[in-house]
């Protein structure tokens, strides 16, 4: 069962009773949200491109989707965005999040109309954005397609330690184009070193409140 419950910064997130964790950071949803996938992420690896392609491990409550919708509307880029969820949350728990607060109300009506076709098929959300949700594990998860961003917001390794092997960690990059960007709130030693090992080039960056430090990392051209 999920529970909606506030975060620092007022907005809310779900806890996951069968996990034992938050979707999302308790010092603030929102917040995190956009400062380690929108800021570190999005913004970086979009600058001065037209078009941009965005695998999500873990899709969630769809905050981190309806942020890069409502960006790359806004300026302009072409979004095709894929993500994983093995555990598709409903319609309706999505909507009791309050997130439609937080973007235009024509970004969350194309997002939360179009969502349950988005787990069966990629679906047109506008002429620039197109969402896909797969159904499945990440460790099942095969495809042709390369991204420009890997966005990597699985549960902890606390409470969900499979999602942080050296082993699925290698087969998440598998899926980023040279010179691709990898992101996430977590850094670990092991971590570090399981990208580093993949033939990226490691950045520790200041990470969202209540996090010292987040991780991006950029896969080497060639």
């Amino acid at each position: 069962m999920n529970i909606i419950t506030p975060t620092a910064d007022g907005s809310n997130t779900l806890y996951n009773e069968t996990i034992g964790e938050h979707y999302h950071s308790k010092h603030g949803a929102l917040q995190e949200s956009k400062h380690v996938f929108i800021d570190a992420g999005l913004k970086f690896a979009s600058a001065g491109q037209a078009e941009i392609s965005i695998l999500e491990v873990g899709f969630g409550t769809g905050l981190n989707f309806i942020l890069s919708f409502e960006y790359a509307e806004a300026n302009n880029i072409s979004l095709n965005y894929t993500s994983i969820e093995a555990f598709p949350l409903t319609s309706d728990v999505i909507e009791q999040t309050g997130y439609s607060a937080y973007v235009p109300e024509k970004i969350w009506t194309d997002f939360i109309s179009n969502y349950p076709n988005a787990l069966k098929v990629s679906q047109e959300l506008s002429s620039l954005s197109t969402l896909e949700i797969q159904h499945t594990t990440l460790a099942e998860y095969q495809t042709d397609q390369k991204f420009d961003i890997i966005y990597y917001d699985a549960f902890s390794v606390q409470h969900q330690p499979e999602m942080w092997t050296d082993e699925i960690i290698a087969h998440a990059c598998s899926f980023l184009k040279p010179g691709g960007t990898f992101v996430t709130y977590a850094i670990t030693g092991k971590l570090k070193r399981a990208v580093k090992a993949c033939g990226f080039t490691i950045e520790k960056l200041p990470g969202a409140p209540g996090k010292r430090e987040m991780l991006r990392a950029i896969k080497a051209e060639g």
